[in-house]
């Protein structure tokens, strides 16, 4: 079906008429309808495209339009595309029907739009805080407004609302958010009728940092460190979809020795994240020789990423129109040796967690995920190929296509398929950045293209975790009007959540592990 096509379908079958069909870039396609045809559409891109929504966010234009806009955003994989859904809300008594009900996906997203902007999503049952928690904030502050004033925030005395499980013999244990050892602050309560799990309710935002507000009236120049410090574990791939967006908008050509060295610098931060990822689930089983085996491995990458670019988490790489930072042949020689080393130390790694068989006891049938709930979640990246969701952005994109990229999935959903992705994954790693080695392109690693331009788009990169996304509106002077960042965190959390029923809460550590999530990448 080519586009002419979808948009026939929308009319005829949906009864929607757009109020205009925009192409703002070869990849971004834009329908904007009238406020009460919002749901039809996003329902028709849903079931058509076979897509969650990816995006779902607002702007406050009403300097400029008199009220905010809403988009929706789906991938069409066929069409190697980006739909969006668009309407405008009058600023008078603002709200919008919601579409959550029927596109599960779409509901964090809503939660996301009323506590920041204020726009009622009417029609949805929960519309629970995210990241300003009630105990801080008042009621009437949104932040994402562009009238918003931090100095008047003040008399907060609201209390959040957990889901409650009734019924004999159902107990409720809260855990967090200070947990034990270094990660993040979440408060996780599960209800539980004996040894089993049967929900489990999860309050995060505990590190909202307002990240998106940040980048606002700025030059993308003067934030690409910030959009690094979004997601640590994933500071190469964040700062590569937000210097996507930017190029998009001004029509930016990445010279091909720095597209090939992107994807090398982020196969690295894969490397040691999925090792560390590995290590983690063993630990969480109390099998300690192979995590101390995986954190040799990651420590390896982390020295190897040191020597080639002078950070260990790969930052101060990207630039808007290319890279900071070359490799040169003595860096490429110190690669091919490292890489050959991790070869031989995770096949040993392997072999130590398979022979195992109280660890493949602890991980097989745990915390199973199917791959329909995955895809009524929106479940994408690791946690979602693990549960059979074959969506991977690598896939058909430079230089991943011309290095014959592998898609690993599997369709058990539990906590050894999420394993068995990572472990995959690392190795096709290796792969990869061997044969973009083996013949690297000559020639620059940054065009000297100015980026001041007025425009919007959409960038994207398939980070270890999943893909991330960062939407950026740029004014006519190319400062930043607008930011929304999406890290594949916010759309797995509810995953997570459902991943754990029937099982037992000493499982839960594992599960949490195996899915790997971000507490700053999610609150933003």
């Amino acid at each position: 079906m080519d586009q002419a096509k979808l948009i026939q379908e929308l009319k005829e079958e949906y009864g929607v008429s757009p109020l205009a069909v925009t192409q703002g870039h070869s990849d971004e396609t834009t329908i904007e309808v009238k406020p009460d045809e919002f749901k039809k559409t996003c329902l028709c891109l849903h079931k058509t495209l076979r897509s969650p929504v990816m995006m779902l966010f607002a702007s406050d234009d009403r300097a400029k339009l008199g009220g905010y806009t809403i988009q929706a955003v789906f991938i069409g994989i066929e069409y190697r595309k980006w739909f969006f859904a668009a309407i405008k809300v009058p600023s008078l008594n603002p709200a919008f029907e919601s579409i959550a009900r029927d596109i599960y996906s779409a509901n964090l997203f809503e939660r996301e739009i009323k506590e920041m902007f204020g726009l009622e999503p009417k029609g949805n049952p929960d519309t629970r805080r995210l990241r300003l928690h009630e105990e801080v904030w008042p009621e009437g502050f949104y932040p994402l407004r562009k009238d918003f004033d931090a100095a008047k925030v003040a008399g907060a005395k609201g209390r959040y609302t957990f889901n409650q499980v009734e019924g004999e013999g159902i107990f409720e244990v809260p855990v967090g958010p200070v947990h034990a050892g270094i990660i993040g602050p979440g408060h996780f309560r599960f209800s539980a009728a004996g040894e089993p799990i049967i929900d489990l309710d999860i309050r995060l935002g505990f590190t909202h940092r307002g990240a998106e507000k940040l980048f606002e009236r700025k030059q993308p120049a003067e934030v690409i460190k910030l959009s690094e410090c979004v997601a640590g574990d994933s500071a190469f791939a964040h700062s590569l979809a937000f210097c996507r967006a930017v190029e998009k908008i001004s029509g930016t050509v990445v010279p091909e020795r720095a597209i090939v060295l992107r994807a090398v610098f982020l196969e690295l931060e894969r490397l040691y994240n999925h090792a560390a990822g590995i290590g983690g689930i063993a630990l969480d089983v109390g099998f300690s020789a192979p995590a101390a085996y995986a954190s040799i491995v990651k420590e390896s990458v982390h020295q190897l990423n040191d020597r080639l670019t002078g950070s260990r988490f790969l930052k101060s790489v990207n630039a808007v129109s290319g890279l900071s930072k070359d490799i040169s042949e003595e860096n490429v020689n110190d690669l091919r040796k490292t890489l050959k080393s991790l070869t031989g130390d995770f096949g040993e790694l392997k072999k130590l967690l398979f022979d195992s068989v109280s660890f493949m006891d602890r991980v097989e049938t745990t915390g199973r995920l199917s791959k329909k709930i995955a895809e009524d979640f929106g479940v994408m990246g690791l946690a979602g190929r693990a549960s059979g969701v074959g969506l991977d952005f690598r896939k058909n994109s430079r230089p991943y296509a011309a290095a014959g990229f592998k898609l690993m999935t599997r369709k058990e959903g539990d906590v050894l398929a999420r394993l068995g992705v990572r472990l995959d994954e690392f190795e096709e790693s290796i792969r990869l950045i061997e044969f973009w080695l083996a013949d690297l392109p000559e020639g620059s690693i940054i065009s000297d293209t100015q980026v001041k331009k007025e425009g919007s788009g959409l960038g994207c990169v398939e980070g270890w975790r999943g893909p991330v996304l960062y939407w950026l509106a740029l004014d006519n002077f190319g400062a930043i009007r607008r930011c929304k960042i999406v890290d594949p965190s916010f759309h797995n959390w509810p995953g997570l959540s459902y991943a754990v029923h029937d099982n037992i809460i000493p499982d839960f550590p594992v599960c949490n592990k195996s899915f790997d999530l971000s507490y700053s990448g999610n609150d933003l």
